[in-house]
């Protein structure tokens, strides 16, 4: 607050010589001197400096005004006086100031609902200066403001000052956060068409229900999605383009936490489809670019008839960007599909909207260079043998985004991959491609000990390298050993012997179980198997393998039962198989989009040589189709959270005789050995039932059967490549032989998994519900069952 000297009095007097009734103005007095008061921290030739005034110079009212804006300014005082101390013999002015506290620190205190760290962002204090009052009012404005975003219309800030030792000050912001306004009622006026309850389906902001989670949460960014898009989008599907919101308004209590949000819209006319019209396309034929039109047939659309039936916005958007993808698909990156509107009124008052593509075509572009930029461990030739798009032909944006996938399929490199960089060249005639990659580890390594019923105490150790020397190669080696147990597996995969197109794998395996499992005996076994793939009909995703496969096999100590039925005192076996696999999805090894088919036929023992003469014949596909994504980048690159829809079926069939290899057969119930039947223990479904007290340590001859069906559906959310949640349905069930087979006779289940690609290797965990258990006198007793999955996420 400014106190000026009474400068107009001390000219009138007459040590300065003035004449009282003279008409000009007074004489600006000399200043003899100027002192400060007040100052603690601040030296009094600073504070002179700043106020501008200067001893043995003239000095009037304006100069003294400016004086006291100028320490103002400074931001170091709170208050700035300017008095008269003169003596009689000479002029003397005091400076009085009041300085500013420094700030030595602040605190929120009470935000538990809102994050601190959100609050504080808020805060723009600079500790170790002077107080700003402004930036503390305006810091405290900020913090309210967050809540009432947030819906806590009831929230009240408050600011309190503290001494600190060092003669300075602490603020706390006191946060009163009271409860979050709940939208008790949504009214909304102007609509016509649509009951108000069909509105507020479509909208976010809903009020409180029944159910918990109709809680009637408020926010401000919520209701304005739903104002600016939700509610336009709604109507714009439903042929009203004109729809408008006119106002909307929250009227909140903050005494009782509720609130009615007021709608006003204004609805406007409902439109039918005209006629469509496309002009400039030269490369594609209006009955192409018309296959799939949401309005009226192909035909009609083609030759601009009328097409009838309500307008839907949205429909009409994606024909567009179908004829937008079907250029960019065929090199024409540069072409512009341009949709336009124009309204017109039948002589019925009917309101009609003609439709038109405005396509300007432009040159198509030829793939020019393709660079892969980043891989320093990973041969070049494995990720351009993952790479569909080639130099020399027409620009394809569908195979430059498979090609992508295909990258990020190998699970060599950093997730999300950047995306491609596409530079053209030439008047755009030309598309240079560069993928860039970052590396990352591949391998891994796990060891540790273990003890389990009838396995003793042992250990375990396991070496695994999905891109051996850098060019995508396999190697694996397991061994489990200890007081029981002795099991050795060793494998080896090429997925271009030779740089061909031809891979192949070898694997070995030497298994002595020395403990009991159920009533089987002691169990030695020891083979090896080869397989070789080759493309079908030079395919990149189809690939038919033939494998040959040896194995010795030893039971005893077991019961007499046993004996009887499965002599082996040692049995072999060998193994002649075909299959076919296609195998098309996206983002493995948990893919949200794609399928994937194989088909596999054996023939074991026979002609071959060895005990036993049977066949087999085992069908498993997968479908998955994406349900959306959030976070996730234009243009289908990936990145983000994806939402997945996933179908599988599979069956088996044996016709012959395996002799003594029962462990051949099918077996069902749990996750970790035969087929999964999430809900249920590992062996439990068998040809005659559900049998309760089987056990993943106690398996009977009983439990394997010649045929088997299983069919799961989930829905699945992919975080990353290493990360996935899904909710799933399971049904199965195993026959004691191909004539029994019956698809409609299932064990079902039910639950929630998660899985997950740990520095260990792949691990799951999942939740299952099994509705079709009893209890051993037969009685119904559903239930959940908790299984550990390591290694088969793939299953």
């Amino acid at each position: 607050m400014l106190r000026a000297l009474p400068v107009a009095a001390l000219l009138t007097t007459g040590r300065l010589g003035a004449q009282a009734g003279a008409q000009a103005p007074p004489p600006i007095p000399m200043l003899d001197s100027v002192v400060i008061e007040g100052s603690q921290r601040i030296g009094a030739t600073q504070i002179l400096a700043a106020s501008g005034l200067v001893a043995h110079t003239k000095a009037g009212p304006r100069d003294i005004q400016h004086a006291v804006t100028a320490l103002f300014s400074t931001g170091l005082f709170e208050d700035v006086r300017v008095v008269d101390r003169s003596d009689g013999t000479k002029v003397i002015l005091a400076i009085i100031v009041k300085e500013r506290p420094v700030l030595r620190g602040w605190e929120l205190v009470g935000p538990a609902k809102i994050q601190a760290r959100t609050l504080r962002e808020h805060v723009k204090l600079i500790v170790g200066l002077p107080i700003d009052r402004a930036e503390v009012a305006r810091s405290r404005y900020q913090i309210d403001s967050v809540y009432k975003q947030a819906g806590y219309y009831g929230a009240s800030v408050t600011v309190r000052q503290e001494a600190t030792a060092d003669s300075g000050v602490k603020l706390l912001y006191n946060v009163v956060e009271g409860n979050r306004v709940a939208i008790a009622r949504v009214d909304i006026e102007g609509n016509t068409h649509f009951p108000a309850t069909d509105l507020v389906s479509a909208i976010d902001s809903k009020p409180e229900g029944f159910w918990w989670f109709r809680k009637g949460a408020y926010e401000d960014q919520t209701l304005e999605r739903d104002v600016r898009e939700r509610l336009p989008e709604w109507y714009g599907h439903r042929g009203f383009i004109d729809f408008q919101v006119i106002k909307d308004t929250l009227v909140a209590d903050s005494a009782t936490g509720k609130a009615t949000v007021k709608i006003s819209v204004e609805e406007g006319k409902r439109y039918q489809v005209g006629r469509l019209e496309i002009v400039g396309n030269k490369r594609f034929s209006s009955e192409e670019l018309t296959q799939g039109f949401p309005f009226g047939t192909a035909g009609q659309a083609a030759t601009g008839a009328a097409l009838g039936g309500t307008f839907d916005r949205t429909a009409w958007e994606a024909a567009t960007e179908t004829v937008q993808n079907t250029y960019s698909n065929n090199g024409y990156i540069n072409a512009r599909v341009v949709a336009e509107q124009s309204r017109r009124t039948l002589p019925d008052s009917t309101p009609v909207l003609d439709l038109r593509w405005r396509i300007e075509e432009g040159a198509p572009a030829i793939v020019g260079m393709i660079r892969v930029i980043g891989n320093e461990v990973t041969h070049e030739r494995v990720i351009r043998e993952a790479i569909v798009i080639l130099p020399g032909e027409l620009f394809n944006r569908e195979r430059l985004l498979r090609s992508y996938q295909n990258i990020s399929n190998l699970g060599f490199f950093q997730q999300p991959m950047p995306i491609p960089d596409m530079i053209p060249l030439d008047d755009n005639t030309t598309m240079d491609i560069t993928f860039r990659v970052e590396e990352k580890h591949t391998g891994n390594i796990n060891f540790g000990a273990s003890v389990g019923q009838g396995t003793g105490l042992g250990g375990f150790l396991g070496l695994e390298e999905p891109n051996l020397f850098g060019r995508g190669k396999r190697g694996r080696l397991q061994w489990q050993f200890g007081q029981n147990i002795n099991d050795f597996n060793l494998s080896y995969s090429d997925p271009a012997i030779m740089e061909s197109r031809i891979s192949g794998t070898v694997s070995v395996y030497d298994s002595r179980q020395k403990y009991v499992i159920g009533d089987l005996g002691r169990r030695r076994q020891a083979g090896s198997s080869l397989q070789i793939g080759l493309p079908f009909l030079g395919s990149r995703y189809s690939r038919v393998f033939a494998s040959y496969g040896i194995q010795r096999i030893r039971y005893d100590q077991g019961s007499a039962d046993l004996q009887a039925r499965f002599r082996c005192s040692p049995c072999s076996r060998s193994t002649f198989g075909v299959n076919f696999l296609r195998d098309t999805r996206v983002g493995l090894p948990f893919p949200f989009a794609g399928s994937m088919i194989s088909t596999g036929v054996e023939q074991n023992g026979g002609f071959l040589g060895g005990d036993g003469d049977y066949q087999k014949i085992d069908v498993d596909t997968r479908w998955f189709a994406p349900l959306g994504s959030l976070g996730s980048r234009k243009g289908g690159f990936g990145g983000g959270v994806q939402f997945t829809l996933g179908l599988t079926a599979k069956s088996g069939f044996i016709f012959g005789n395996p002799a003594s290899f029962f462990t051949e057969l099918y077996s069902l119930g749990g996750v970790q050995y035969g087929i999964p039947l999430r809900g249920y223990s590992e062996f439990s479904i068998t040809p005659h039932g559900y049998e309760p007290s089987a056990s993943s340590s106690l398996a009977s001859p009983d439990a394997f059967g010649k045929a088997y069906a299983a069919f799961t559906a989930e829905a699945g959310a992919r975080i990353s490549q290493s990360l996935y949640f899904n909710v799933f349905f399971d049904a199965g069930n195993v026959y004691r032989n191909v004539r029994a087979y019956d698809p409609t006779r299932l064990f079902r289940g039910a639950g929630v998994g998660v899985a997950l690609v740990s520095p260990l290797g792949p691990l799951g965990l999942d939740l299952g519900y099994g509705f079709d258990k009893t209890d051993l006198l037969g009685h119904p007793a559903p239930g959940f069952q908790l299984h550990f999955r390591l290694g088969n996420i793939g299953q």
